[in-house]
């Protein structure tokens, strides 16, 4: 089941990117990206983070963690061993001529190898998560896919307008995505050995996905919101995200 999800959220997120016709790009990616906000939230709030405390382990530890976790994300971000991408030329967003050829660099190779420690990361994070529970571990698998899905759709495209072919993009998109698989047979074995690991593990899951949606999503929300009324769609989106979490976590909570 590791295997299986972090397939889905790796490689399989790559080739629903892929397939998105760029007519309806701009207006989906704004969806999905207002979706992944309150999917993340509410997984690392309401699932993630009661687990981990009612573990046993040491709360003060687990709180430091998670503060040490998201401190560290805001530094790998900021030394781009992590990136988000979800825009693309043409979509409205106020970026100059050739800006995603310059976001690429040379050959896209930064954004392919930062993809794919990410990825790595997600697989350990997913593989953490089904081994404290089956539900955990596809409800971590569906936040994480949720927000794959625009990352690599504004991957894809920086891509393309770098000079690879769809090809190509999407050829190397997906060996990134295999990292995940990788990250979560890794992070199975390593886990296995040290079940006292996992509640830090599952912390750290919940920082990656509070940082990434208040850091990363929600300013992007923010900037973009062309319409005057578009921020009642981003809300009811976020919200619809959160809904899906808390009906999940009241059904299938086992404790």
């Amino acid at each position: 089941m590791i295997v299986a999800a972090t397939l889905l959220g790796g490689a399989a997120s790559v080739f629903a990117a892929a397939a998105l016709s760029l007519t309806v790009l701009a207006g989906l990616v704004r969806q999905l990206v207002s979706l992944s906000a309150g999917l993340l939230l509410a997984t690392s709030i309401l699932h993630v983070i009661p687990e981990a405390f009612e573990s046993g382990a040491d709360l003060h530890a687990l709180a430091w963690t998670l503060l040490i976790g998201v401190i560290a994300f805001f530094l790998l971000e900021k030394l781009e061993v992590l990136r988000h991408s979800h825009h693309h030329e043409g979509d409205g967003h106020a970026h100059h001529d050739g800006h995603d050829r310059e976001e690429a660099g040379p050959g896209g190779a930064m954004i392919l190898v930062g993809d794919s420690i990410h990825n790595f990361a997600d697989g350990v994070l997913i593989a953490a998560a089904f081994m404290v529970d089956l539900k955990l571990g596809w409800l971590t698998t569906l936040a994480i896919a949720a927000h794959e899905i625009p990352q690599e759709i504004g991957d894809f495209i920086v891509l393309l307008n770098a000079g690879y072919t769809r090809k190509r993009a999407l050829l190397f998109n997906v060996l990134s995505g295999l990292a995940a698989v990788i990250g979560g047979v890794a992070g199975y074995f390593v886990l296995a050995e040290s079940a006292a690991l996992l509640p830090y593990v599952l912390v750290l899951a919940a920082a990656s996905f509070i940082y990434v949606a208040l850091a990363d999503l929600v300013p992007d929300l923010h900037r973009h919101s062309r319409h005057r009324g578009e921020w009642k769609v981003q809300f009811a989106l976020m919200m619809v995200g959160v809904a899906i979490v808390a009906l999940l976590t009241t059904q299938l909570h086992v404790h």
